[in-house]
């Protein structure tokens, strides 16, 4: 059996490794070689040597002309070209007048002049974008006018028209295809153009005469000569670094495309490599295209995407992808009609470009076609095409992709960026994971001129605009980074939005910091106001509960210290409107509850009567019939209440602790419970540290059957963001992104270490400015974050919850979170079990409850501390012996 062989690896560029010398003769012998049989390697030559390539559309006149002012190899090659021009056009010219050719050499040097100027002139300017590519246009146009035309001038008209034109068709065709890269089209419109000379001048001239020129001219673009000398050479393997590799010809190979097909199927990175040298250094567009377009036919399902992506990663050109989903012969043929129609083509510039109609009627060319549009800049019909493959992998990311970036480019002012609805990001693996990171980016911006529309402060909009800018610039300065088919894209809508929110950038103005920043952080107490943000969804599951539906809904909040549980119970007052009333009962602060019982409900019903302005109960009437006692007042509550009430008790594992005490009987909660369902009008909130499956003592498990459990987790990134940016409308200081990113990625969003973060940081500030009397930036670094957890009283000042979440895991959990702190990136299972020496029954059960207590995660097979904060602090102050 024969083994199938490794794809190899194509390097069809120029071996030249140095630059054309002007005293070598045979440079300039190469030189000529390229012009008429390699005019890939001009432009190579002058990318590698010259300065580099400028894409013809941001070439102009001046350019060119510095260009060539300052470089010296383009300098060179101008001189290079004159020379090669005069030489060849005079030997050319001897060679004839050898041979009995009359010539006139009067007509050669006219010829020869009016060449150079004209194809260097259009070199610099417009058509060959590159001075180097212009001279050898110059060098063509020269000697193919300057001999042709004292040519002509000696012999009959006619036949040397014939003549002429042929030279010039060829050589210039030859230029035109290696330098344009438009291969197919020009090779209908060489054919098209020939024949219909052909045709119009048999009119004027006769027909022979007609004929000739045009067979001249559709051979000259053909360049046959050219595919029939390397045939050989092609037959059994592409010769690398043969000097016989046709450059020039259009005329498919033969089994080029066969040989590609086996290349694809075999390694398609490695034969997508090899696609895009025969694309910059011959011009086989044809087979390349039927190749790929047979083996995506050929492609499963789930590899199409994939397979496209890799194919729009970096082609040499993007027509590729183009016609990887519509008809490459359809628009041939369609191009050798239009050259047909003489005088109308002549209304159109000489080289149109081929035209590329995407379909989607197959997965492989919908996929293609969602690639090019988004090359194009059509992310509408990107989303269209990407919309057909959803249901392959990587379907869903690319539509989600295509769809936001419609949103993105249809905003153009500050409103409608404001209105932009932030798209959900797909799940990972990712195939664009360089994208998303910069539509997290530009998710910011949208973040910040919302910021900047709802804000009255022209502090806070300086601010906003400022961060929306420096994100921008930032995407801006990263663009190379992005994938070729989304970067120009991107690259328009961080320009626009920018053009667009430096127009009110000066309406805004700066602002100037005269004394000390308030702080504008809380730390370790309620958050309200501006800060309280990012709980949006557990509010609105709250109003649902006691707003919206028929009957009042008992809650738990859950979750572990610090993370916001007060704050929500505070705060959730504000969204219940003014005929629902919430009072808050903080459990710690009954200390033991000597007098049992009724102290907790004196506790209750103090809140209650400074609420509804309702006396209440005596306290002996609490101590000595507690049950029924409260119970009467409630009804008597009820009975005035317009709409509702919510009982908030905070710090609920209070209770369980009291009950273990022995300060409160066991039936408490059964009494609760009687409460919880007594009334469509009244209802409980309790909050605290465990979950419901948690609570698993007797008492507890029928309580917690009649009450809704709520999680309340750590902050997302766009909250953490938005609180540490904009803790109040005037506030004058300022994060860079990387700053709100390292904060973020320290603490996981756990709001007591975004406020305490936040606060020392401005602490610092002040410090720094008006206590030390020195100057800085008033925009908060990742440096000044690390100068502040590199402090050892930042871990001081949070002991309360990082000693709360120690305390609060129990022996087995505590080893598992000793053997996790020395590792930030994690351990898989196995490590973790062999450094407790636990049961892996014992173990996962113990990751469970850590789990649920937002301790840890599992990521890829691999457990981690999730606050990076809690980690570090854990290494310093709970260290693993022997470890």
């Amino acid at each position: 059996m024969n083994q199938q062989q490794p794809v190899p690896r194509l390097n069809l560029a120029p071996k030249l490794r140095r630059p054309l010398s002007l005293w070598n003769p045979l440079d300039y012998l190469r030189l000529l070689y390229w012009v008429f049989y390699f005019p890939q390697a001009l432009r190579w030559y002058v990318d590698t040597f010259g300065g580099g390539y400028i894409p013809e559309s941001e070439m102009n006149w001046r350019k060119g002309l510095e260009l060539l002012r300052q470089n010296p190899i383009q300098h060179q090659l101008l001189f290079q070209g004159l020379v090669l021009t005069v030489a060849t056009s005079v030997v050319i010219s001897l060679i004839l007048e050898t041979i009995g050719v009359p010539v006139i050499w009067f007509g050669v040097a006219v010829g020869m002049a009016f060449g150079v100027a004209l194809g260097v002139a259009r070199g610099v300017a417009l058509e060959v974008a590159d001075v180097g590519l212009g001279v050898t246009f110059g060098v063509t146009l020269g000697v193919t006018l300057g001999v042709g035309l004292g040519v002509a001038l000696g012999v009959e008209v006619g036949l040397a028209l014939g003549v002429v034109a042929a030279v010039v068709a060829g050589v210039m065709g030859g230029l035109a295809l290696g330098v344009a890269f438009d291969v197919a089209v020009d090779l209908a419109e060489g054919v098209a153009v020939g024949v219909a000379f052909g045709v119009a001048l048999g009119v004027v001239f006769g027909l022979a005469v007609g004929v000739a020129f045009g067979v001249a001219f559709g051979l000259a673009v053909m360049r046959p000569e050219n595919w029939l000398v390397g045939l050989p050479l092609n037959l059994q393997k592409i010769p690398i670094g043969s000097f016989l590799l046709p450059r020039i010809t259009p005329i498919p190979l033969p089994n080029l495309d066969k040989r590609l097909q086996n290349w694809l199927q075999q390694d398609w990175e490695t034969a997508l490599h090899n696609t895009n040298e025969l694309l910059a250094y011959t011009l086989q567009f044809i087979p390349v295209v039927q190749a790929v377009n047979k083996v995506l036919a050929k492609t499963p399902s789930e590899q199409i995407i994939w397979r496209i992506s890799g194919l729009a990663a970096n082609p040499f050109d993007w027509k590729l992808v183009g016609f990887a989903s519509t008809s490459l012969r359809k628009q041939i043929q369609s191009q050798l009609v239009k050259g047909f129609l003489f005088f109308g083509y002549f209304n159109q510039p000489l080289s149109p470009p081929l035209i590329v109609n995407p379909r989607i009627d197959t997965p492989a060319r919908a996929a293609a076609a969602g690639f090019w549009y988004l090359h194009e800049k059509e992310p509408i019909k990107a989303t269209e095409a990407f919309a057909v493959v959803r249901s392959l992998l990587y379907g869903e990311e690319m539509y989600t992709l295509a769809q936001t970036l419609a949103a993105f480019h249809q905003a153009k002012e500050p409103v409608s960026i404001a209105a932009v609805q932030l798209p959900t990001f797909p799940p990972e693996p990712l195939l664009r994971p360089v994208t998303w990171q910069t539509i997290t980016s530009l998710r910011r911006v949208v973040e910040d001129v919302q910021f900047v529309n709802r804000s009255v402060s022209r502090s806070a909009k300086s601010l906003a605009l400022n961060r929306a800018l420096g994100e921008l610039t930032n995407i801006l300065n990263q663009a190379d980074t992005l994938p070729q088919a989304e970067c120009g894209l991107i690259v328009d809508i961080a320009q626009t939005w920018k053009e667009s929110l430096l127009q009110i950038a000066g309406e805004v103005g700066e602002v100037t910091i005269t004394k000390p920043v308030v702080n504008p952080y809380i730390v370790g107490d309620p958050v309200q106001g501006n800060l309280f943000v990012g709980r949006e969804d557990i509010i609105r599951q709250l109003e649902e509960l006691w707003v919206m539906g028929h009957q009042l809904q008992s809650v738990v909040l859950y979750g572990h210290r610090r993370m916001g549980k007060t704050s929500i119970l505070i705060n959730a007052a504000s969204s219940l409107g003014s005929g629902i009333q919430l009072i808050y009962v903080n459990l710690l602060r009954l200390g033991d509850s000597p007098q049992g019982v009724g102290e907790v409900l004196m506790a209750i019903t103090d809140e209650i009567s400074q609420a509804v302005n309702i006396a209440p109960p005596a306290d002996a009437d609490l101590l000595n019939l507690p049950y029924r006692t409260f119970e009467r007042y409630l009804k008597q509550v009820e009975a005035q209440l317009k709409g509702g009430l919510i009982i908030a008790l905070d710090e609920f594992e209070k209770i369980e602790e009291l009950i273990e005490l022995g300060r409160i009987p066991q039936d408490f909660m059964g009494f609760l419970r009687g409460l919880v369902q007594m009334s469509s009008q009244v209802a409980f909130a309790f909050a605290g540290l465990h979950t419901l499956e948690e609570m698993t003592a007797d008492y507890f498990q029928p309580f917690f059957a009649s009450v809704i459990p709520i999680h309340v987790g750590f902050l997302t990134g766009a909250a953490t963001r938005q609180i540490l940016a904009n803790p109040g409308e005037d506030f004058l200081l300022d994060y860079t992104p990387q700053a709100l990113d390292e904060i973020y990625a320290l603490t996981s969003g756990q709001p007591y270490l975004v406020q305490l973060l936040g606060f020392q940081l401005v602490r610092g500030y002040n410090d720094f400015v008006f206590e030390q009397g020195r100057s800085r930036n008033p925009v908060f670094t990742v440096e000044d974050v690390a100068a502040v957890i590199n402090d050892s009283e930042f871990f001081k000042r949070g002991r309360y919850y990082f000693d709360g979440v120690w305390g609060q895991a129990m022996g087995s959990q505590q080893a598992i979170i000793q053997v996790l702190a020395p590792h930030p990136e994690g351990l898989s299972l196995d490590a973790l079990a062999e450094s407790t020496a636990m049961g892996r029954e014992e173990l996962q059960a113990a990751l469970g409850v850590l789990m649920r207590h937002d301790v840890v995660a599992e990521t890829g097979g691999r457990w981690r501390i999730i606050v990076e904060l809690f980690r570090r602090w854990v290494v310093q102050n709970h260290p693993l012996l022997g470890g």
